[in-house]
């Protein structure tokens, strides 16, 4: 019995040891804030994942309420935890509707991302927006830090991951800021095809 056991344990570590590993770095918009985790834009992502048979696995460390700076702080041990192909970064809302500095948050993610690629994993920005009652100054110094670290890092960068979502009031919660159910398949599709991008990147 012994040894069956063992067998069938051994036949099983050539498999998971090809799994790759894509980390999903961001706050409650992936975190699934307010619905059920098994219907949040990750967990239908890695669905679209097992359709296809892939050999991804994608790990949501994801913490409501996180900023760029609390990303950055966890980004190491994550990097040690999962050795990422791929690391997705949706951060930075916090750090918006909290009014800090863009700067800062410009230099947290700029970090985050140099020490991602140290560890050999490809990086995708996320974008967000916040809303309007921010003001115009701010609220383009905070939305152009995105495009600004795209060019600079050459970083693939979806825009708004929240476009066609954020303002249709059926698919957003009574908060107005956390997408319901029925937005996550968009935002899903939305990132799909640009992370399709980065896969035959992840086998070099």
């Amino acid at each position: 019995m012994y040894s069956l056991v063992l067998a069938l344990i051994l036949g099983l570590m050539p498999v998971a040891a090809m799994a790759k590993s894509i980390v999903v770095l961001g706050d409650s918009i992936s975190a699934g804030y307010g619905i059920d985790v098994a219907q949040g834009w990750v967990n239908l992502l890695q669905k679209k994942f097992n359709q296809q048979h892939s050999d991804y696995v994608i790990s949501n460390e994801s913490i409501s309420g996180d900023t760029s700076a609390g990303g950055l702080a966890r980004i190491n041990q994550l990097l040690a935890r999962h050795k990422p192909v791929i690391v997705m970064i949706e951060l930075g809302a916090n750090d918006g509707l909290r009014g800090l500095s863009p700067q800062e948050m410009k230099s947290n993610l700029s970090e985050i991302i140099q020490r991602c690629r140290k560890a050999g994993a490809k990086v995708m920005l996320l974008g967000m927006k916040i809303p309007p009652n921010y003001g115009k100054r701010y609220i383009a110094m905070f939305y152009n830090i995105y495009p600004q670290l795209s060019a600079e890092l050459d970083v693939p960068l979806v825009p708004f991951i929240l476009e066609n979502v954020a303002l249709n009031p059926a698919m957003m919660q009574a908060d107005g800021l956390h997408p319901n159910a029925l937005g996550q398949p968009l935002i899903t599709e939305k990132v799909w095809p640009y992370l399709q991008s980065l896969l035959p990147k992840a086998h070099d």
